[in-house]
């Protein structure tokens, strides 16, 4: 097949165009090319999707398949569409932050917003950023329709991930000794991207069309983390610690310096509680919670365990919460 990756240079678009090299497949990245290297293999063409005329690099040239893995901007969907929507499968990686309700377990959507929005912006806002996806996901399915797979991808772990939060408990775990964790029971489930790269390649050969929550069985956090540390920390201890203690020091949730990375408020507790079976049911297989694990800390032990991390509790400042205890 003929695949076009819009993307390609980085995490899960680079995973997925390594996957298609690797089966034999005719495989173009369009990129601008700052991020990364493309896989051995891929065909690089430099496009600027911010430009109304940026895929005409690109002009003339026909795909069997398209993988889409644009972040935030809707403009840069449409284009594509425009350009090569006459493909027989088209892919969209969404997120599950196109959820109006993260505290829910329902389908409601946000309303469609089609303008384009600043990326420093977008990420910032879970509103604006879910929006967009939104009006993302209504192109594609208005113009490939019945050809069209969409997955709105959930926590997306494993290495080149560059955010640090599956990894820093990884790397945390594997340290041994007296771990701060949460005390919750907020559920929380991931994605291992190599997982759902596979899936993307999978659903391409084989037709596979539909909207889907991309994400692994959901699970207790405190399970989850208790998995990464058997398979690479056996000899932690993870300790309980209330919401208030962690907010009192300023721990923040999520992601992000001086954070406990996955831990999530109760106004968005079912962010991390999608349900799996029907991605299951359509060809997906997520690998267990430790293989997970072991390929983040490998990840994790070649950019350095002593790095200064973009998400995860400072050394001293857990330290300093367990002192008080």
């Amino acid at each position: 097949m003929r695949i076009l990756i819009l993307g390609g240079t980085r995490f899960l678009g680079r995973t997925t165009a390594a996957e298609a090299v690797s089966r034999g497949h005719d495989v173009t990245c369009a990129a601008r090319g700052q991020a990364g290297p493309t896989p051995d293999g891929a065909r690089l063409v430099k496009v600027d999707r911010d430009a109304p005329d940026g895929l005409t690099p690109l002009a003339g040239e026909h795909f069997d398949a398209v993988v889409d893995v644009s972040p935030i901007s809707y403009p840069w969907v449409r284009r594509a569409l425009d350009a090569f929507g006459t493909a027989a499968h088209w892919t969209f990686v969404s997120s599950i932050s196109a959820y109006a309700h993260p505290d829910r377990l329902d389908d409601v959507l946000l309303p469609p917003r089609q303008e384009h929005a600043d990326r420093s912006v977008v990420m910032k806002d879970p509103d604006a950023y879910g929006s967009i996806k939104v009006a993302s996901e209504n192109a594609v399915l208005d113009t490939a329709a019945d050809r069209a797979l969409i997955i709105r991808a959930g926590l997306i772990t494993g290495p080149a991930d560059e955010h640090d939060r599956f990894g820093y408990w990884a790397n945390r775990l594997s340290r041994g000794g007296q771990v701060v964790v949460p005390d919750t029971d907020l559920p929380m489930q991931i994605i291992d991207v190599g997982d759902l790269a596979t899936w993307i390649i999978d659903a391409a050969e084989r037709g596979t069309t539909g909207v889907y929550d991309g994400i692994g069985p959901a699970q207790p956090l405190l399970d989850l983390l208790g998995e990464v540390a058997a398979a690479v920390g056996p000899s932690a201890e993870l300790v309980r610690v209330p919401e208030s203690v962690l907010l009192e020091h300023e721990v923040g949730y999520w992601s992000g310096p001086r954070s406990l990375p996955l831990w999530l408020p109760d106004t968005h507790r079912n962010m991390g509680n999608r349900d799996a079976g029907p991605a299951m049911a359509a060809g997906f297989s997520p690998r267990p919670i430790g293989e997970a694990a072991t390929r983040a800390l490998a990840h994790e032990r070649e950019l350095g365990l002593d790095r200064e991390r973009k998400a995860g509790l400072p050394a001293e400042v857990e330290q300093e919460i367990l002192a008080k205890l």
